[in-house]
């Protein structure tokens, strides 16, 4: 399909916040994880627009409805001695897809991390979620099968933390 409508991408501001949110219970819903997003607006102002901001938004709109976003942040690759751009989510409304938004949010996100001497852009995606595989896979992306990825939850930390050891 090509592209219909006006499509605008631009970054986010703390006035975004409940919006992101509704977006991020979207993407939560296609997920099949609705259960495991407890953030508020109140959480999404601050770590987004705080004082100490830990990831920067964009926002996709098609016609001025709103039709996608992206979170990412920073990471840090010693090799490289550069910093990389981590895409945490990229999401764009169901029924919106296939107009170019996905397409449109990559592409500030790349020229996001060109502007900022990135040597590296990375992400992760469901294993099961195959249209954004394929999506991925045009622009030559390659999967990083040799490396596993690991995740302690808030709680285990929180423990881990206060018993003082690990192991």
């Amino acid at each position: 399909m090509k592209e219909s409508g006006r499509i605008l991408v631009r970054v986010a501001k703390a006035e975004d916040s409940a919006l992101l949110l509704e977006l991020i219970r979207e993407l939560a819903r296609y997920e099949k994880l609705e259960h495991e997003c407890i953030a508020t607006v109140e959480q999404v102002r601050e770590s987004l627009f705080g004082n100490k901001p830990r990831a920067e938004a964009l926002l996709a709109f098609e016609d001025d409805a709103p039709a996608g976003y992206a979170i990412y942040f920073y990471s840090y690759s010693t090799w490289l001695a550069k910093p990389g751009l981590y895409l945490e989510d990229l999401f764009v409304k169901p029924e919106l897809r296939g107009k170019g938004i996905g397409k449109r949010i990559f592409l500030e996100l790349l020229r996001v991390a060109d502007a900022n001497g990135c040597g590296r852009f990375e992400w992760s995606v469901l294993d099961w979620n195959q249209p954004a595989i394929d999506f991925y896979q045009r622009m030559g992306a390659k999967a990083q099968g040799e490396w596993i990825r690991y995740r302690l939850e808030e709680e285990q930390i929180s423990r881990l933390a206060r018993k003082g050891e690990i192991g």
